[in-house]
């Protein structure tokens, strides 16, 4: 242990080295962490983040390298996928760790307002009932109920809307002891941490700053290894010269000014991650754009929204946001066209083309997609198009994707989640559509990605329409924000931060409502429709069950605790696989579908479950 300014450092790593497979992750790195410190980690995927994570919590080792930490210093580990009992109650899970302390009913009740914070109502039900997401938000409060001295947590706002994200970055900023997580999103980061530290190449760099100072720290890094490179070049032209003289002039140099020279030559330049190049390919677009005319959408006697009118502008950027299942996607597909509303009319100009960026995997990759080949498949779009740079091959467009040559020829069932959700982008822009539709096209992509896709936006000439709980993607793209509320969709002018100036207020809380509330928070239940995170309206008379519904209600239990079982059962075959990268690939994308489809069940769980209670409640 060691003193710093009388900072005590309490977790050390030296000379980590790391690999899997012949894949290596950490070359000789190092590592501190000090008393009080709020740490962001970041990296492109597949750096190692949860790697170094699990590394540092004292739960995997290193190939090599040195590891110490403070005596009695307890760390509480939140990871992506968390463990629990599946016969276990969900208080009883959360406190798990608090069986018998003296304030156990404080804790208790802290416990149920963390919950009811987080979306988690039904607190009489067992952990095996829960979806994944749900079981995350679980382990999230006990990760934050526990008395550790350190919290480590690896991607905290995973399953959270942007609601419940704020809530979250109000705790952990109030937070008083040491924190380390893995997260990219970026106001989280900049509000959150005071640290951050980069995985990039093997290598660690640490910036003593938040998101926004690390980008401007960063810079001056690399403008800096840049101007040494430079320096090193020109040095050994001089020195080149002086060796290609003759063996004469090399007799009279000493031996140690030519080991240098060999020394400065083996030097190599810093390794900088490649970028996605996008360059706007957009059709023209002509005087019509599309017109919503009074939609309405219900599915049986649940009513999503209703009445919502807009006209498109051209150059329109629209973000749309609301809480989960609120009908987002839905409305997303009828601007689309690929699906009809329950009421009103959807007019589409005639030289609109419409890009559609779909969220679910396994919609990107169906089983005629999954044999062919990454090159074919983005040639059945287009062989070439054009760009304000010229004629541009697919081969050339799947470069600039980070494809290169070698993996253009890769079938599409063996890319990962996040390569599948790259090549669906491109193959959306290959249409050289005027009006992109985004539906959280955030998710699976890393910070640099996102910088990218949000530069590109910046100069397409259409129309952008946006889903997504992304806060700092809502204000870098969007210049209007429509908000699902109560049925309803109002719009607010501006970007996020602008659109959180503007929603409602919350109606004066009653004493029972108070109960739900989070200590210090003044911020409701966020299974809620509107911007403030607000209360359920009472339920509506004669509400029941279609035939469809109910039959739906009866065996949906079934079917997830039945996808879960293959996720876990698939969760061990990766563990057993880890070295076969192949087999590990495939094993890997079989469980992002089965995942996605999961979610999709545990959304339709929700609005089923809500339903019976509204039936229940009525007939009490």
């Amino acid at each position: 242990m060691c003193y710093n300014d009388h900072v005590m450092n309490i977790i050390n790593i030296e000379h980590l080295t790391k690999a899997y497979t012949d894949t290596p992750l950490f070359d000789d790195v190092s590592f501190t962490l000090d008393e009080g410190e709020k740490v962001g980690l970041i990296g492109i995927n597949g750096t190692g983040k949860t790697t170094l994570l699990r590394i540092i919590a004292g739960l995997e080792q290193g190939d090599s390298g040195k590891y110490t930490r403070a005596n009695h210093l307890t760390i509480s580990f939140l990871p992506q996928v968390p463990a629990f009992d599946d016969d276990a109650g969900i208080l009883e899970s959360v406190l798990s760790e608090h069986k018998d302390a003296e304030d156990r009913w404080t804790l208790e009740a802290e416990a149920k307002r963390m919950l009811s914070q987080l979306g988690i109502l039904e607190l009489q039900e067992t952990m095996g009932r829960l979806s994944g997401g749900q079981r995350k938000r679980a382990a999230l409060v006990r990760t934050l109920l526990s008395d550790a001295d350190v919290l480590i947590l690896d991607e905290p706002t995973n399953h959270l809307d942007a609601f419940m994200s704020e809530w979250l970055e109000e705790y952990l900023r109030n937070y008083r002891g040491t924190l380390l997580m893995v997260t990219h999103d970026r106001y989280f980061l900049d509000a959150v941490t005071r640290r951050i530290v980069e995985i990039d190449h093997g290598r660690l760099y640490s910036y003593d700053a938040n998101y926004r100072g690390y980008l401007e720290l960063k810079q001056e890094r690399e403008e800096m290894q840049d101007a040494a490179m430079r320096k090193l070049r020109s040095m050994l032209r001089v020195e080149l010269q002086w060796m290609q003289r003759g063996a004469e002039a090399r007799r009279t140099k000493q031996k140690k000014q030519i080991r240098q020279y060999e020394e400065h030559a083996a030097v190599k330049a810093p390794e900088r991650d490649q970028d996605v190049q996008l360059s706007s390919i957009a059709s023209r677009m002509g005087r019509s754009t599309i017109e919503l005319t009074e939609l309405g959408m219900r599915f049986g006697d649940h009513e999503l929204f209703r009445k919502f009118s807009y006209t498109f502008l051209r150059d329109d950027r629209i973000g749309f946001v609301g809480p989960n299942g609120c009908g987002k996607t839905t409305l997303m597909r009828i601007i689309a066209g690929k699906l009809s509303p329950s009421e009103g009319e959807v007019r589409t100009g005639q030289t609109i083309r419409i890009g559609y960026y779909v969220q679910e995997l396994n919609q990107l990759l169906t089983p005629e997609r999954e044999a062919a080949r990454v090159i074919d498949d983005i040639r059945d779009t287009a062989e070439y198009i054009r760009t304000k740079d010229g004629l541009v091959s697919a081969s050339q467009m799947l470069e600039r994707f980070l494809f290169p040559p070698e993996k253009q020829y890769t079938r599409l069932g063996k890319l990962s989640g996040g390569e599948l959700r790259r090549l669906n982008l491109l193959k959306v822009l290959m249409e050289q559509p005027n009006v992109l539709i985004l539906d959280e096209p955030t998710n699976d992509l890393d910070i640099r990605t996102l910088m990218v896709l949000e530069d590109f936006l910046d100069q397409f000439t259409g129309i952008v329409i946006t889903v997504s709980h992304d806060r700092y993607f809502l204000d870098r793209v969007v210049r209007r924000i429509f908000a699902f509320e109560d049925g309803a969709i109002h719009a607010y002018e501006g970007g996020y931060t602008d659109y959180l100036s503007k929603r409602p207020e919350p109606p004066a809380e009653k004493p029972e409502e108070r109960r739900n509330t989070v200590s210090g928070s003044g911020r409701k239940d966020p299974a809620g429709g509107n911007g403030v995170l607000p209360q359920r309206e009472p339920p509506p008379a004669k509400v029941r069950f279609s035939f469809k519904e109910q039959r739906e209600y009866d065996h949906i239990d079934a079917e997830i605790e039945e996808l879960e079982t293959k996720i876990r059962m698939l969760e061990e075959e990766i563990s057993e696989n880890a070295t076969d990268y192949e087999k590990l690939s495939e094993l890997t994308r079989e469980k992002d579908l089965l995942e996605d489809t999961l979610a999709e069940k545990m959304d339709r769980w929700v609005y089923l479950n809500e339903l019976a209670e509204k039936i229940s409640a009525q007939n009490r």
